[in-house]
C-alpha cells in the first residue's frame, strides 16, 4: 500500500516491527521519494533550530555562493532515520547512524532514498543507503540497528483461559475466598 503525506510518497509505515529472523542480507528497502520544496527546507531548518541564512534566505545564500537555499544536515539525518524506521517498524533500535553529505538538496528537486541490508550478525542489521537528487548523491552512509526477536506463543497450563470461564467460576463458587459471599 502506498500513502502520500505532505507530498512525500513511501510505502505505508508498518504498525509492527520487522523481526531479526525475517531479514536477510540483500533485502532491498522500499524507495522513499522526498520532494524538496522551499517550505520543507525552511521549516525543517527552523524546527531543528538551525537559523543559518543559507537555509531560509535565497538572497543571502546566493551572496555566499550557493544558487539557492539548501537542506541542513539535521534534516537529512532525520530523513535517514525515517527511511530506516518506515521499513523496520516502531520497535527498531538505531544503534549507529554514519552519514556523509555530498550534493546539496535545493528546492524544486527530489531526493530519492534507497538502501539494502548489507550485514546481519550478532542480533544487529546493517543497512547501506543513499539519498540522491539530480546533482548526484546528497547523502550516503550506513545504519546499524537491532530488531526485536520474533514473539513466542505460549499458553498457561497448556490451555488458554477464555473470558466465559470466569463467569462459570462465579456461578460455581470456584476461586472465591473463604467466607466470601
Amino acid at each position: 500500500m502506498t500513502a502520500t503525506t505532505e507530498s512525500i510518497t513511501t510505502e505505508s509505515s508498518p504498525t509492527e516491527s520487522r523481526h531479526y529472523d525475517d531479514v536477510q542480507v540483500g533485502d532491498q528497502l522500499p524507495q522513499l521519494d522526498i520532494p524538496l520544496t522551499r517550505t520543507l527546507i525552511v521549516s525543517t531548518a527552523i524546527a531543528s533550530c538551525d537559523y543559518q541564512d543559507v537555509h531560509h534566505d535565497p538572497g543571502l545564500a546566493q551572496e555566499r555562493g550557493s544558487p539557492d537555499i539548501f537542506m541542513n544536515i539535521l534534516t537529512t539525518n532525520g530523513f535517514v532515520g525515517r527511511f530506516i524506521t518506515d521499513w523496520a517498524g516502531p520497535n527498531a533500535f538505531l544503534k549507529s547512524v554514519k552519514i556523509r553529505l555530498g550534493a546539496p538538496n535545493y528546492p524544486g528537486d527530489t531526493m530519492v532514498m534507497t538502501g539494502a541490508v548489507t550485514e546481519k550478525a550478532d542480533g544487529e542489521i546493517t543497512i547501506a543507503l543513499k539519498g540522491s537528487n539530480s546533482l548526484g548523491d546528497h547523502v550516503t552512509g550506513t545504519v546499524t540497528l537491532e530488531l526485536p526477536e520474533a514473539p513466542v506463543s505460549w499458553k498457561v497450563g497448556g490451555k488458554a483461559r477464555k473470558k466465559h470461564d470466569k463467569k462459570k467460576d462465579k456461578k460455581s463458587g470456584k476461586g472465591k475466598k473463604k467466607g466470601a459471599k
